[in-house]
């Protein structure tokens, strides 16, 4: 029999039992599915990541007090923000400090629920610096830092009532009115400036007691430069004790965070590949009993003289068919599933093309796996025991 032959004859097998054709397709395709959509969502996750990351840069360095010697709180020094300023492979700089006072949404709220929220002195050139953006609003400028001008973070905007900016909208800051001049967005790279309350630099200095030493300061450097400056900025910001000196690149913490997925996407491969393996007991046991109940089709075809490998080569080409309709309908239906949630989240829908090839190709093993048993089996059947049987 020619190939064309073995596939019309093994088509036939299939299609004279299509329910079963169907069930048995079906677990197949659900493991596959499963698989590549897995594998299509993490990857539309990390595409979605570096885009993020593109969009964000990372070259931003932070630094913070560390632990001292001692066991006391350490702090940056006061001139820390233009030495930074004067490395060569700095872009910008810039810096916030802990002012100590309390922020509410009116002078009559108790003392003791101030929401969690840090009112922090701020620099001109935060945004710049961070990436951070406007929701509402806009940012301290020279002509604002000097006057009680807050921006407030929106996790801060929401806990105090505040919908928006603008110069009827004011909270009671450090026992007096400050105006709220701006609403932030959502900031990934800062996420602690969505908590915070920012108020001029200057303006902290004079009126609300800040001592003007930074408790962080945010570094955008030369792309090419990150990991030299990285390793030289705590000598640069506190060159008498360095050690006490904490620089972490926020970038790095956002890309671990979305690495943690990688634990669930093994175990959602590991659930696809258990479904997988049923769709396979699921032909195998579809082939076994199709060479039951057609013995006496068997029979007939030896007698009419086709070879124990024709009818091995019969079976063995119907279970490949039923994985490959399984495989397809699996990818398929994975492609789909990464589409449709990729575009829910926002993200660009990217499945690899090893993902799909791998898919299509683990049914075709699957198929050989689990048809050539019956395949043998239906070879070596007698042609008179099999025309004998009912």
């Amino acid at each position: 029999m020619s190939p064309a032959d073995v596939l019309r004859v093994g088509g036939h097998g299939l299609r004279a039992r299509p329910m079963r054709v169907f069930l048995s397709a079906l677990g197949i395709a659900i493991g596959i599915a499963a698989m590549v959509g897995v594998v299509g969502i993490s990857t539309s996750s990390a595409g979605d990541l570096e885009r993020r990351l593109s969009a964000l840069g990372t070259n931003l360095l932070s630094v913070t007090p560390g632990p001292s010697l001692s066991g006391d709180a350490s702090r940056l020094p006061g001139e820390s923000v233009d030495m930074v300023d004067n490395l060569p492979d700095v872009e910008s700089v810039t810096a916030l400090g802990e002012v100590d006072a309390k922020v509410y949404r009116n002078d009559h709220i108790p003392e003791a629920e101030t929401s969690g929220i840090a009112v922090k002195a701020a620099k001109t050139n935060l945004p710049g610096t961070t990436g951070a953006k406007l929701a509402d609003g806009r940012w301290l400028n020279a002509a604002n830092d000097r006057y009680p001008s807050v921006v407030l973070g929106p996790r801060a905007a929401e806990q105090l009532g505040v919908q928006r900016a603008g110069p009827d909208i004011q909270v009671w800051l450090g026992e007096r009115w400050f105006t709220v001049i701006g609403v932030l967005a959502p900031s990934e790279l800062v996420p602690q400036l969505d908590t915070q309350a920012l108020v001029g630099w200057p303006y902290a200095q004079e009126n609300l007691g800040f001592d003007g030493y930074p408790t962080q300061i945010h570094v955008r450097v030369v792309e090419e430069h990150v990991t030299e400056v990285q390793g030289i900025l705590g000598a640069t910001v506190n060159p008498q004790k360095p050690d006490e000196v904490a620089v972490s690149r926020p970038s790095d913490a956002l890309a671990a965070k979305e690495a943690t997925d990688d634990t669930l996407s093994g175990l959602l491969l590991g659930l696809g590949a258990v479904a997988l393996l049923v769709g396979g007991v699921g032909v195998a046991n579809t082939m076994v009993i199709s060479v039951l109940e057609r013995r006496s089709e068997i029979g007939l075809r030896r007698s009419l003289g086709a070879t124990r490998g024709q009818i091995r080569n019969q079976f063995l080409c119907e279970s490949q068919l039923l994985s490959l309709l399984g495989g397809v309908g699996g990818v398929a239906l994975g492609i789909a599933v990464t589409v449709a949630y990729a575009s829910y989240q926002g993200w660009p829908s990217v499945i690899p093309v090893w993902a799909m090839a791998g898919g299509v190709g683990s049914t075709l093993v699957i198929g050989a796996l689990a048809g050539f048993y019956p395949a043998v089996r239906a070879a070596r059947l007698p042609p008179t025991e099999a025309l004998a049987t009912p």
